[in-house]
């Protein structure tokens, strides 16, 4: 019965025949939106998710096939390589195949990739994953006379990873090519030939070449930021004596999911805690797809069990969790810096409670461009219209009834303080502070923003314009400003991605800054300043993939500095000692 549900019989054609008939139409639209409503992934019934076909299967070298080979770490998979044992004739036909392999093979271990597996999806790997497979990539090309431009490939590495990632960029350089980082990691810093410091400060402040020369120079540029902070002349300073918190926990028993062998893991409330570990440890793992998963569902009223774990405990002593992460603060240009944190709803009454404005009976609602009203209603307050191009993409021109303002004629000649709102919206943080000085509604509003070092962002600025770093410490601004007795547990995934050490130090203050209000926060990082800067540390590994996903050591910074088998224990003894 069950199986002419599916292939049907007679005159009905079963569900197969249904999506196979949807399939032959499907250059009609609304048969493709119907399949996309029924459609999912699940794994191939007649390769079993190999991709390749009985005939390719059936292929053995010293014992293994194609897809057995795919799903082997590549640390292992190298191993196996190097293990071969080919007679004089297999040496003749496929040596030169061997030896690429081993190169290749021998490339992606080297920088730090030994516990991914030929058959991950690219979609599934992180920015930083990415960028050193395009690394390994160029380097296994031999390329000479070639410029790299490289932004952050540091981003996601431990401080072990990082020495790897810099052997990489010297046989590139002594290849004979130009490398260019853009980089904010002291450790590469240092190691450069020649150092560019654009400055002093971000925004309008910025732009400037504050020093160009050897990197052994900078140093002595006072002028310079980075400078200071490689001088040692600035430093974010390290705490002499760590939080212990309330006293309670929120302990995970037994997580089980993907690499992870752990019987317990306790996280202290009410402090600033770390996980830390190699790339591919099992950080994400635990608090994204464990503990995250599990609390964001309990939170919303969810009873049942959720996750791969035995169980956790002192949920009930947290009244709810955020993950702050680098995603956008919104999908469109109506989305601004000045609108998620509501400081517009005080700007807005300023101006309805001028006498211009009373006099036309303007309300707040008039000087918003999200609503009807005050508007521009050419451009329904975007700025841009849209032109279809049919089959290209559509073209943004500037509205030509606002110029690009979003409200209309009228609401722009009112003024306030001899600004119109439109001057208020192209203001930066910082101006608008000293614009709006003795209005405390706005500027407590405001001033969240400047303390995460945004004060360089136009209030007016489209969410969609603004870096992930950015939208991230925007977040972290809306929740700074709002002051409640519930207890939040805040999640941060390398909040430090991005940032100058000036910016780094700002950010930490935030943290205490919530901590200090009664929270926990609990942060995925490598960066060695956050690191030490925490309260408690969670290490994982000792490696990657299948020898990581263990609990290493746990405790407070200078006790793990002491681990003599922790590689972040090792990074923080050194870093301790130069501070």
């Amino acid at each position: 019965q069950l199986e002419i549900v599916w292939d049907g019989a007679g005159d009905y054609i079963g569900i197969n025949g249904f999506f196979k008939y949807l399939e032959d139409n499907s250059y009609k639209m609304h048969y493709r939106i119907l399949m996309s409503r029924y459609r999912g992934y699940t794994k191939c019934r007649a390769c079993d998710g190999s991709r390749i076909r009985t005939s390719a299967r059936q292929v053995f070298i010293n014992g293994k096939n194609i897809p057995e080979l795919i799903e082997l770490p590549l640390n292992q998979h190298l191993e196996f390589i190097k293990n071969l044992k080919l007679n004089s004739y297999e040496t003749e036909m496929a040596g030169q195949i061997v030896r690429e392999l081993n190169w290749r093979l021998s490339l992606l271990v080297g920088i730090g990739l030994g516990y991914l597996t030929l058959s991950r999806l690219t979609h599934t790997l992180s920015g930083g994953e990415a960028q050193r497979i395009n690394l390994s990539t160029a380097l296994g090309s031999s390329l000479v006379g070639t410029l790299y431009v490289l932004d952050e490939p540091s981003i996601g590495l431990h401080p072990r990873d990082t020495k790897r990632l810099l052997d990489v960029l010297f046989k590139l350089r002594n290849l004979g090519n130009t490398i260019i980082v853009v980089e904010h990691d002291p450790d590469i810093i240092r190691q450069a030939d020649m150092v560019i410091d654009i400055g002093p400060l971000a925004g309008e402040n910025g732009g400037q070449i504050i020093y160009a020369g050897e990197t052994k120079e900078i140093v002595k540029c006072d002028s310079s930021l980075t400078g200071q902070y490689l001088s040692g002349k600035a430093k974010i300073e390290i705490p002499k004596k760590s939080n212990n918190g309330d006293g309670n926990f929120l302990k995970i028993y037994n997580p089980k999911k993907h690499n992870l062998d752990i019987e317990e893991v306790s996280i202290p409330l009410n402090c600033i805690t770390v996980i830390t570990g190699v790339s591919g440890s099992g950080k994400s793992t635990l608090v994204n797809d464990v503990l995250y998963e599990y609390l964001s569902k309990y939170y919303a009223g969810y009873d049942g069990h959720v996750g791969l774990f035995d169980k956790i405990e002192g949920a009930g002593l947290l009244t709810g969790i955020e993950f702050v992460d680098q995603s956008s603060i919104g999908k469109s240009s109506r989305s601004t810096p000045v609108t998620y944190t509501k400081a517009f709803d005080a700007i807005r009454e300023l101006f309805a409670g001028t006498q211009a404005a009373k006099q036309l009976g303007y309300t707040a609602g008039h000087f918003s461009f999200n609503i009807s009203g005050g508007r521009c209603e050419e451009c329904q307050g975007e700025g841009t219209v849209s032109v279809d191009m049919q089959f290209l993409p559509d073209v943004h021109l500037e509205c030509e009834a606002c110029k690009g303002t979003r409200y209309k004629k009228e609401t722009r000649n009112i003024l306030f303080m001899g600004k119109s709102i439109v001057d208020v919206l192209n203001m930066t943080v910082d101006e608008a502070l000293l614009f709006f000085k003795d209005f405390k509604k706005v500027t407590n509003k405001l001033s969240v923003l400047q303390k995460v070092g945004l004060g360089y962002l136009r209030l007016g600025q489209p969410s969609v314009m603004l870096s992930g770093g950015e939208s991230q410490r925007v977040k972290l601004a809306a929740h700074l400003e709002q002051k409640t007795e519930q207890k939040i547990l805040f999640i941060f995934d390398e909040p430090t991605t991005g940032l100058h050490l000036h910016d780094i130090s700002r950010l930490i203050s935030c943290f205490r800054e919530l901590v200090r209000d009664g929270h926990t926060v609990l942060i995925i990082e490598h960066n060695i300043n956050v690191i030490a800067s925490s309260d408690w540390i969670i290490d994982l590994g000792p490696e990657a993939g299948d020898k990581g996903g263990k609990l290493v050591a746990a405790g407070k910074p200078k006790e793990i500095a002491n681990v003599k088998n922790s590689y972040t224990g090792i990074a923080l003894n050194e870093f301790l000692k130069s501070s």
